[in-house]
């Protein structure tokens, strides 16, 4: 009787550790962006910390000047380093006036209301995009994209005309509302849509589920990492548009942060100091919100950047 040679199952290899795979990816990204070459890696990073610097040079003189008095502030001899010293006077000044809190207020009312309405809406606007089938769906979507390319500034005197005619001049709604619409996002949104796979929207429908169960309890859960850098990225807009917000109110109590630094100024013209000491206590919240979601904001670019993976 022959002899009949069975196949031998081998164990399959065992994977390395994660953090060792991602060491890997790391040298091999590395390698791919500046090459082998030692002299070409120390030659990128040298003009990468040069450009740095460039970047953070408007940003180092708006804090110095941030923390001198008015007359060092002026004073084109001694722009390096104030001659009087440094001071807290310009903040200060600019806190016991009363109006940076107000500003500060409305600048969080406004932003996170803008954040909130847009990120639900264009997530609700990119799956029906990508999710769903309905006549006219792809010329309503390069409409969509082809309004990411038109200037807001364009936008402004029929946003006034539409607050006009509803009688919303002077409120917080006309401030908000114009804000919302975002059709990048949409796009970007529809984009991370497509790359979930369907197999679990069709696990869901087996089980009942509907398009909003579906949207709101399968999608939305994975999506967190695009949807926090979303929100960030809107907030930030938000926070520092200075054209609409000025167009739309003339009430000083509705004034938003950019707004009302512009205003910082008395009889003598503008106070540098305290303009550059308001432009720091404003950018204080946005560093805030950005160091508290930072590691969303990375782990939504780079599982975009690997097609999903």
């Amino acid at each position: 009787m022959a002899s009949t040679d069975l196949p031998v199952r081998t164990a399959p290899a065992p994977r390395a550790p994660y953090a060792v795979r991602e060491v890997a990816v790391r040298r091999r990204a590395a390698h791919l962006s500046l090459g082998e070459s030692r002299t070409a890696r120390v030659l990128a990073l040298a003009a990468l910390s040069v450009l740095a610097l460039v970047w953070l040079l408007p940003m180092a003189w708006a804090l110095l000047t941030a923390f001198k008095s008015e007359q060092d502030a002026s004073d084109p001899v001694h722009w390096l380093w104030p001659r009087h010293g440094l001071t807290f006077h310009g903040f200060s000044t600019v806190w016991d006036r009363g109006e940076l809190p107000l500003w500060m207020l409305n600048s969080f009312l406004v932003a996170a209301a803008v954040t909130v309405i847009t990120v639900l809406v264009s997530a609700m606007a990119g799956y029906a995009f990508s999710r769903t089938r309905f006549a006219g769906r792809r010329w309503l979507f390069a409409l969509t994209v082809a309004a990411v390319v038109v200037p807001p500034q364009l936008l402004i005197v029929p946003w006034f005309q539409q607050m006009l005619s509803l009688h919303l001049v002077d409120t917080y709604a006309a401030v908000i509302l114009p804000q919302t619409v975002a059709p990048v996002m949409v796009f970007i949104l529809k984009k991370h849509f497509d790359s979930l796979p369907r197999e679990l929207e069709e696990a869901a429908r087996i089980d009942g589920a509907g398009h909003w169960r579906i949207f709101w309890s399968v999608l939305l859960p994975l999506s967190r990492p695009m949807l926090a850098a979303v929100a960030i990225f809107v907030f930030i807009g938000a926070w520092n548009n200075f054209l609409w917000p000025f167009v739309s109110t003339s009430d000083p109590d509705l004034m938003t942060l950019p707004v009302g630094i512009t205003s910082v100024k008395d009889a003598y013209g503008i106070q540098y100091a305290q303009s550059m000491a308001s432009a720091v206590l404003a950018a204080l919240p946005l560093v805030v919100v950005f160091m508290f979601f930072q590691r969303h904001i990375v782990k939504s670019v780079a599982t975009t950047g690997l097609g999903g993976q």
